[in-house]
């Protein structure tokens, strides 16, 4: 599968086909034809730490199991018995995954048992096969596993391309963040009302925020742009030419009347309003701004005089900031869409991630994930779990809950019979229209049609 966009094409204004979001058809290929061919995130390095330490990933009909077999190696089977196909982990209803250790496998159902490397090691009465079970036959079925920035990534296609390949150009522009220091500070899952791509798309774009998030526009201008990356995309905030070019990226400061002010004023709302995007040590900075710089300092002055306060405030608690060039984090911007459900929304010191994925077949209901991660010090990471919360504002906070609220009325508002499909932004949503592009490559229908 090439991983070349056409970004003249995506450029211009085109209209999606709803069949990609509605059509049950449509979401029962998915299965063959998407998910059993690209490569999907499906956990953090640090939550098998040790060996026999395993968790499962769950899309559709497919469930993989990831361990830890030695110190330096991770391995991924399909969780499934080479016997009569039981499987050999199971996962409790209403949770997202089953994790835990072993020092081996036990079918539940005639007790075959197989080694952490995938080797049978017993088979009760072998010998009524006569002879017949060789070693390819009565071992667990391996699934092709890499890592990058932190992260376990599985693809169930045995002739896949590699991890690095698939991922281009993302490693090198996100490498710099050393996204694998991160842990998580919370986590969180649900099953929403909407098809998983309407799911995706509440969070690949920037349009949305003066609008859906209106509290924001009282700091600055939220207008962004959307770049198309191969297979995958990015977007970030514009900022003016005498800015700091950081101010494309995600730590912004407020340029709304005195920028010492709005900064301090946006880094709490966005502390205690969203729970994310933010640190503890960014906000106590920002709210240190007016004591620490004169009134009438320029913009790009606080936004420098911030981020080294902030940075200054963690390395004596332990924590270390990556240093990326202004220049470079401009280029990056404020968030990486990896193809075909992944956001990683970086920063040096903080990450917001988002991904979904189908739940069953029914096309307008979606397992919907967010984590937040951030810099610890070595050994005070706090201890997590995915915690499974309905999309409300109790359970996810007030600013995730605005975005919630669009992505079950967009689902039910595709339906009308009065809707032609969407028709993004060809500047700022380009990132929309991209997954489809690309999506039309493996599905082989729902190309983008340019407007006439």
């Amino acid at each position: 599968m090439t991983t070349d966009a056409p970004t003249e094409f995506l450029s211009e204004a085109a209209n999606i086909p709803v069949e990609a979001y509605l059509s049950e058809d449509y979401a029962r290929a998915e299965r063959d034809k998407l998910w059993r061919k690209v490569w999907l995130q499906a956990g953090r390095v640090e939550e098998i730490p040790n060996i026999g330490d395993y968790l499962t990933y769950e899309i559709l009909d497919d469930s993989v199991i990831i361990i830890r077999t030695a110190t330096d190696t991770i391995q991924a089977y399909h969780n499934a018995c080479p016997h009569r196909g039981r499987r050999l982990i199971d996962v409790k209803k209403g949770t997202r995954n089953a994790k835990g250790t072993r020092n081996q496998f036990i079918c539940g159902f005639h007790g075959w048992r197989f080694n952490l490397e995938g080797e049978n090691t017993h088979i009760p009465h072998k010998e009524d096969w006569q002879g017949a079970l060789s070693k390819e036959c009565t071992s667990l079925s391996s699934v092709n596993l890499d890592t990058w920035g932190g992260w376990l990534w599985v693809n169930l296609n045995p002739d896949c391309e590699p991890l690095a390949d698939f991922l281009k150009p993302v490693p090198q522009m996100l490498e710099p963040y050393q996204l694998h220091n991160m842990r998580y500070r919370w986590r969180k899952w649900g099953v929403f009302n909407c098809n998983w791509k309407v799911a995706m798309e509440a969070f690949n774009e920037t349009y949305h925020v003066q609008t859906t998030h209106p509290e924001f526009n009282q700091y600055g201008q939220f207008r962004g742009w959307a770049k198309v990356q191969g297979i995958h995309s990015n977007i970030g905030y514009e900022r003016p030419k005498d800015m700091d070019a950081n101010q494309s990226g995600k730590l912004r400061i407020g340029t709304e009347n005195d920028p010492r002010i709005a900064t301090a004023e946006m880094q709490k709302y966005t502390w205690e309003k969203a729970n994310t995007n933010t640190t503890e040590t960014l906000v106590k900075a920002a709210e240190r701004l007016v004591e620490e710089l004169p009134e009438g300092t320029p913009p790009t002055e606080v936004l420098q005089h911030w981020l080294a306060s902030a940075r200054a405030d963690d390395e004596k608690r332990g924590v270390i900031w990556p240093t990326v060039d202004p220049a470079h984090a401009s280029e990056a911007g404020t968030a990486w869409q990896i193809f075909p459900n992944f956001q990683i929304g970086h920063a040096v010191n903080n990450m917001l991630c988002y991904s979904a994925r189908p739940y069953g077949y029914d096309p307008d209901k979606c397992i919907f994930e967010a984590a937040v991660y951030e810099l610890f010090p070595q050994g005070e990471e706090p201890t997590t779990e995915w915690e499974f919360c309905p999309p409300t504002e109790e359970a996810w906070c007030y600013v995730l809950s605005q975005d919630f609220s669009n992505m079950e009325a967009v689902q039910q508002g595709m339906k009308s019979v009065g809707f032609t499909g969407p028709k993004p932004n060809p500047y700022m949503e380009r990132a929309t229209v991209n997954l489809h592009h690309n999506l039309a490559r493996y599905m082989g229908t729902g190309e983008p049609k340019k407007f006439k």
